[in-house]
């Protein structure tokens, strides 16, 4: 045997006992994870609780790091570049991976091969309100006053590519609607105009809009989740009357491409843990979310189905970020 191939096979033969050795040193220093959004919004949040949560059985600090713009690749960008390590990790919502590489001429980074799925980490419904000077009670109706008044009916977001603008975009495509997306910047300033009736409707947080709605100033026609929400039971899901009809941001885990797998499952034992402590699961409740754990492989596919089922509807809105 030649030493060239000794030497491959010698290095075949200690990569996997070398990844195991990194899992068991793991970490060696405090972890980052990086929220590609500005501080003291709902994935900031959300991040600094699981970041607080991970810290004890890791036995390490996790830092949030807040890493704003460019729709989110900005932050992607670096846990891209990090060393694949473990040791930097990305609090992904739909936007690094799913929407922007769709709504955007090119990304940063291959937003497939330059990160590691770890885990799921929750879903949370956006709600659908109307001004109650919108004569509909219910989606049905209001599909229909669409129709009638093609072009007439506004709908706010909270931005070009945000959640609240694809759930719109979605109801368009789906119930084969034309109404006409009024972009914000924020859902403050959206909701001040919701509320001012200068705008018809939003499909938005709910627990920004599920207030609104109980004191009577908004009026909520559905839950963009598949069913309804535990906060809103009464409220129905819009998928009640468009089969099929999920818009539900979800937000996950993700590491640098090529983290050693023992590294990545040590990380997804740590939060599938988390996520099934009771005390864990009240908070997330009260905040109207759902815990959604995973394995891997489970978020690797649901990333890839996600991508291919915005990429339908962005592709159909002609929608483009630059």
């Amino acid at each position: 045997m030649s030493m060239t191939r000794r030497g491959l096979l010698a290095a075949s033969l200690a990569a996997p006992a070398l990844a195991q050795a990194q899992a068991q040193d793991f970490p060696a220093r405090p972890l980052r994870l990086i929220v590609p959004y500005a501080a003291g919004g709902s994935a900031d949040a959300s991040a600094r609780m699981l970041a607080e949560a991970m810290a004890g059985p890791l036995g390490q600090p996790v830092v949030v790091e807040n890493r704003p713009g460019g729709a989110a690749t900005i932050g992607a960008q670096a846990v891209a570049r990090a060393a694949a390590d473990g040791h930097t990790l990305l609090y992904g919502t739909p936007a690094p991976q799913i929407i922007s590489p769709h709504l955007m001429r090119s990304v940063p980074y291959d937003p497939i091969k330059d990160f590691a799925p770890v885990s799921g980490y929750k879903r949370a419904p956006n709600l659908l309100v109307v001004h109650p000077s919108v004569p509909a009670r219910n989606l049905a109706e209001l599909i229909a006053l669409a129709k009638a008044r093609p072009g007439t009916l506004t709908f706010a977001s909270s931005g070009v590519g945000s959640s609240s603008h694809l759930a719109g975009e979605l109801l368009k495509f789906m119930a084969q609607i034309d109404i006409t997306h009024v972009p914000y910047r924020g859902t403050s300033a959206a909701l001040t105009d919701l509320l001012g009736g200068t705008v018809s409707m939003a499909l938005d947080t709910l627990s920004v809009l599920l207030p609104q709605a109980r004191d009577g100033k908004l009026r909520a026609l559905g839950v963009t989740t598949p069913a309804r929400s535990k906060q809103a039971p009464d409220v129905p899901a819009i998928a009640e009357t468009l089969p099929g009809f999920d818009a539900a941001p979800f937000n996950y885990i993700a590491a640098t491409g090529g983290t050693p797998a023992p590294v990545v499952a040590k990380l997804n034992q740590v939060i599938v843990a988390i996520l099934q402590r009771p005390d864990y699961l009240a908070r997330m409740e009260e905040l109207g979310e759902e815990a959604t754990p995973s394995t891997p492989q489970e978020l690797s596919a649901t990333i890839e189905r996600e991508s291919a089922r915005w990429k339908q509807v962005i592709e159909a809105a002609g929608i483009r970020v630059e």
